[in-house]
């Protein structure tokens, strides 16, 4: 398969994840690598997750979640394979310093600290203009 990032080519993008819309909340994958991956979202103020103008808390995880879907997503489709659906297993730890608003552009690296048997314990940290907002540490484990 053909290595095709930077991306932000909406309907590629939402084929390495299982989730629809509207509740995708990845827009573009900046960067891969086999530990490591950089996910873009681009907050829109339909976004289930905005409310008044702000991006909650709640919508930070997921996306930070969905990154690392997405890694899991695109290493899947450079093998020619379908990518399998997982699930949050734990949230470590999960610290926001910012909420961001409609029309922000969040960048997410996902740090791939541990993958055994179908579960994959990371490290995300969120960026908007260069600036940390958020970060976490959780497992994810795959169907």
């Amino acid at each position: 398969m053909e290595k095709r990032l930077p991306t932000s080519d909406q309907n590629f993008v939402e084929s390495l994840i299982p989730q629809r819309f509207p509740f995708v909340m990845v827009s573009s994958i900046a960067d891969y690598t086999e530990n490591q991956l950089i996910s873009g979202l681009h907050i829109h103020e339909e976004n289930i997750f905005v409310h008044n103008g702000i991006f909650q808390a709640s919508g930070l995880i997921e996306h930070q979640a969905q990154s690392v879907a997405l890694h899991t997503g695109y290493k899947f489709y450079l093998l020619g394979k379908e990518a399998p659906t997982g699930y949050i297993g734990a949230i470590k730890s999960f610290e926001a310093y910012v909420l961001p608003e409609t029309g922000d552009l969040l960048k997410t690296e996902v740090k791939i600290l541990n993958e055994i048997m179908g579960v994959t314990l990371v490290d995300a940290v969120t960026k908007l203009n260069d600036e940390v907002i958020a970060v976490s540490q959780m497992k994810t484990v795959v169907k």
